[in-house]
């Protein structure tokens, strides 16, 4: 039986970031990863010859000195071909008809959105500038971390739509302001101020694409903790925590050797970590009960299009595209509706070419519309789980034609992906696009920390404090810091 320092289950991210983390400090560590892939929800695939990204289309705040970028340097990343975004619009928000650009630079957005709203205009001051203050000092969480959440103050304590709603008054500018957001899960009554200023902050700041696809980041942090010493294994899905004299480290790996270590980091979901742990004697019932109760975000259902070569012109920015009065709805249509939303993601032709190569749709799509076809095989799904595919990849065609010139005409193939793909490929927990539900209203019961009821094994990923690829990044750094009983910060890193 192999020993370890460490070991992480599961090889999506934030897994992959904690394993790079400790075996750079000379530890001896192993990833066990249950798929063939590596990466989770930031994984690439091929379909004759065209790459797709499962769910990292762009990032936000690469630039120098920025956050994203501080911490992506630190991680080996920044070699990697990005891609910036238009400055004068990485983002198009399609709102009544109409069209508003969403450029790069707090200072830019301000002027870009006063013109658009001039009797906003002090409102549009307030607003960015506290977007502006959350972004800038992100890295002050790590001097307030206390329990290992990034709380930044009692912002994860306050509504987002509250705060938007008192701040400005305009019902079209407050659409316009949350028209990004499908990149998070908009709801009303249960979003933390948090996680909308952070996010929506960080790609102001700048935003970029990845040319080659997302699996670049995977394979990178891969690489680096081989070279670091660690092991990185595929194909062997862990199905039980182990208990022995009143300590859990061993994990029992399905047609594989068990392994033992110190310390043990989960990157995979709560639910799913109750599933291996409960026979152990730390996992108590009522902590049972919080887990299964917690609610997960809504999925996506992607139509992922190769194009005809010399066709539709790559467009350096993202659409969002609105069919509803009220984008804060969005997040709860189902699958008998017509999309109230789409958000058109071009991805970055190969040789930097004019013309587009491939090109995803994208809209939110509930668990409930496809629990139905749970338990069936890949490929072998039911009919009407094909002719539902079918139908909203029909419907985000025709909603993104009437904004992508030639689109129709230029279509090569379709491939289409809903939650329970997500579910099957990455692990996802009913294909969360952004895992657990946050809710300030019962913070300390849906905001995870770093911590688990077992008192070597430690929570990381977007379920915990914040989603995304910035979120997913500084919760790593928060979950070695609990493990490593050290202050969270770049001096994780070492030497």
């Amino acid at each position: 039986m192999n020993s370890y320092d460490a070991a992480i289950i599961g090889a999506g991210l934030g897994g992959l970031q904690c394993a790079y983390i400790l075996a750079k400090r000379g530890m001896k560590v192993v990833v066990v990863e249950k798929g063939q892939l590596l990466g989770g929800c930031i994984q690439t695939f091929a379909r004759r010859g065209r790459k797709f990204d499962t769910g990292f289309h762009y990032v936000g705040g690469l630039d120098d000195g920025q956050p994203l970028n501080r911490l992506f340097k630190e991680f080996g990343l920044m070699d990697l071909p990005w891609v910036r975004l238009d400055d004068d619009g990485f983002d198009e928000v399609i709102y009544g008809g109409k069209s508003y650009m969403i450029p790069s630079g707090f200072d830019n957005f301000k002027a870009r959105m006063k013109g658009s709203f001039p009797g906003s205009a002090a409102e549009i001051d307030s607003y960015t500038d506290f977007l502006e203050g959350v972004a800038t000092g992100i890295f002050g969480s790590f001097d307030r971390a206390g329990d290992g959440n990034m709380s930044e103050g009692s912002l994860f304590s306050r509504g987002a739509y509250d705060f938007l709603t008192s701040t400005i008054h305009d019902s079209t500018l407050q659409n316009v302001l949350s028209g990004t957001s499908p990149k998070l899960t908009l709801q009303k009554e249960t979003l933390p101020l948090y996680t909308f200023v952070q996010i929506n902050a960080s790609f102001i700041l700048s935003a970029y694409r990845l040319r080659g696809g997302g699996m670049q980041v995977a394979d990178s942090l891969a690489a680096s903790i081989r070279k670091f010493g660690g092991e990185v294994i595929t194909d062997a899905e862990v199905t039980k925590l182990m208990e022995s004299n009143g300590v859990v480290d061993t994990l029992e790996i399905a047609n594989h050797e068990p392994i033992t270590a110190k310390i043990i980091i989960a990157d995979i979901h709560p639910a799913q970590f109750i599933r291996i742990a409960e026979g152990t004697s730390f996992v108590r019932n009522i902590y049972k009960r919080r887990i299964t109760a917690l609610q997960n975000g809504f999925g996506m259902f992607t139509a992922n299009i190769s194009l005809k070569p010399g066709v539709v012109k790559y467009l350096n920015r993202n659409i969002y595209i609105h069919n509803t009065d009220d984008v804060w709805t969005e997040g709860t249509q189902t699958a008998a509706e017509q999309p109230r939303c789409c958000l058109v993601s071009f991805g970055v032709p190969e040789a930097g070419e004019e013309y587009a190569q491939n090109i995803d749709l994208l809209t939110p799509m509930q668990w409930a519309d496809v629990a139905e076809f749970a338990g069936s095989r890949v490929m072998r799904r039911p009919d009407a789980y094909n002719e539902l595919k079918n139908r909203k990849a029909s419907q985000l065609i025709d909603i993104a034609s009437n904004y992508i010139p030639g689109l129709k005409d230029a279509i090569e193939n379709v491939y289409t992906s809903t939650p329970l793909t997500y579910a099957d490929y990455t692990g996802t927990e009913q294909g969360s696009a952004y895992g657990v539900n946050k809710d300030f209203n019962r913070l300390a019961y849906t905001l995870l920390t770093p911590l688990s009821p077992i008192p070597n094994v430690f929570f990381t990923g977007q379920n915990l404090s914040l989603h995304g690829i910035l979120g997913v990044s500084m919760t790593s750094l928060f979950t070695c810091a609990a493990a490593l009983k050290e202050k969270p910060g770049f001096g994780l890193f070492g030497e």
